[in-house]
């Protein structure tokens, strides 16, 4: 018997041990399954599953703001915001308008540009033109969203200033400018340059060391330089103040600067009427501030340009006939693409294409091969901001220009992209 006890217990015990261990292999056999189920490091990186699908529309997962001016302000720079968001679509692409009297209206101003980092996908912002407000806009979008990439096209602040809250700042090279229109109008024969602004403008750098660069270069020249004052679009006599009164005062400039004097405004509402005036009274129009075929042209020319938004070479041919049909063949210039539209919709790809890993945000040659997809008939020339008064480079600030084209039978190209502006322009103050 007690044999027999031994025996059975001893089964048992074996039974018991047998229960046990299989009632845990199901999970030892989970795991292992679990185990082999993940791939390895390498099949990770090469199986076509993971090469696929959701990375790439993740990447795309995001929106770009654009704020610009109005219509009647700045033109140029909404039709170039508006080719950018047709091209993404409105679902990728945010468009928004400061005031025309940003002056005035600085906290409207700012919470129109702030307002889009509301938006949890917005992943950069472009400002075109970056005008007052936009660096404190920029300081607290930065405050709330860091990540957002804060672009500024032309801006209204010092340099240094602006750069030092926005990633990126590209203007027109009102150094090189400067010195190039003069050059110009002296080969087309003019002896006097007239410049035409307010004080608000006066009181930018970038202003004020241009119209230093223009005396040094009339001086050159031996042309004669002049200045006159039209009301500010931004004050109470608003755009169709300030533009009656450019309509008004042309007839009396031409007689006192002669047939031969050139004119350059710093405003773009009153290019329109500058050049309307010089079409009927005489003088030459080098190029606008921020040169394009639809900067004044269409208005002052009463052209409908329907149908051939964005197609430049279309448009310049089709102001270049209706100049040349009003008498002012060899009289008149452009860029043959517009800067300020550039601007807007070569910003905002520039912007994509470094979100999306595709460029790096202060590389030169990028931006340039960024606005060639809305230029390509146009080369683009430029460098980086040096300051005057210390020679500091700023490695986030850029100054780039394009070639004049004077419009006549046939048009030419002044090649002022070729020309090597002498070093000392780069120091005037």
């Amino acid at each position: 018997m007690k044999k027999l006890f031994c025996f059975v217990m001893a089964v048992l015990f074996m039974l018991s041990m047998t229960a046990c261990g299989n009632s845990k292999e199901p999970a030892v056999a989970a795991t292992n399954d679990q185990e082999e189920a993940q791939p390895s490091e390498a099949e990770i990186s090469t199986s076509p599953e993971a090469e696929e699908a959701p990375a790439e529309d993740d990447a795309e997962d995001f929106r770009i703001g654009i704020v610009t001016g109005s219509f009647s302000q700045s033109e140029d720079d909404r039709r170039g915001a508006e080719a950018f968001q047709k091209k993404y679509g409105s679902d990728k692409v945010t468009l928004v308008i400061y005031p025309d009297n940003f002056t005035d209206e600085f906290e409207t101003t700012v919470g129109v540009m702030t307002g889009l980092a509301d938006d949890p996908k917005m992943k950069a912002i472009i400002v075109n033109q970056a005008v007052e407000g936009t660096d404190e806009a920029f300081r607290r979008i930065k405050e709330k969203r860091p990540d957002i990439l804060c672009i500024a096209g032309e801006t209204f602040d010092v340099f240094e200033e602006m750069g030092k809250v926005a990633d990126l700042v590209v203007n027109n090279d009102f150094v090189s400018r400067g010195y190039l229109m003069i050059r110009t109008a002296h080969e087309l024969g003019c002896d006097t340059f007239v410049h035409i602004s307010f004080p608000r403008h006066l009181s930018y750098e970038t202003y004020a060391r241009r119209v230093n660069i223009m005396k040094a270069a009339c001086e050159e020249f031996g042309m004669k330089f002049a200045m006159e004052e039209a009301p500010d679009p931004t004050t109470e006599v608003g755009v169709p103040g300030a533009q009656e009164y450019v309509t008004q005062h042309v007839p009396e400039w031409v007689k006192k600067y002669g047939q031969q004097s050139a004119y350059f405004c710093t405003n773009d509402a009153h290019t329109e009427p500058l050049i309307r005036g010089l079409i009927e009274n005489g003088g030459y129009f080098i190029e606008a501030d921020l040169p394009s075929p639809l900067m004044g042209y269409p208005g002052a020319l009463d052209l409908d340009l329907t149908g051939a938004e964005g197609d430049f070479a279309k448009m310049t041919a089709e102001v270049e006939k209706a100049v040349v049909a009003a008498g002012g063949a060899g009289r008149f210039g452009t860029w043959t693409s517009s800067y300020g539209y550039t601007n807007s919709a070569g910003l905002a790809e520039h912007a994509r294409n470094v979100i999306l890993g595709k460029s790096e945000l202060t590389d030169l040659n990028a931006i340039r091969e960024a606005y060639q997809i809305y230029t390509p008939e146009t080369e683009w020339n430029g460098a980086k901001y040096t300051n005057a008064e210390t020679g500091e480079v700023f490695d986030n600030i850029f100054l780039v220009y394009q070639d004049t084209y004077i419009f006549g039978a046939p048009g030419r190209y002044m090649n002022v992209t070729k020309v090597a502006v002498p070093e000392e322009y780069y120091s005037i103050k």
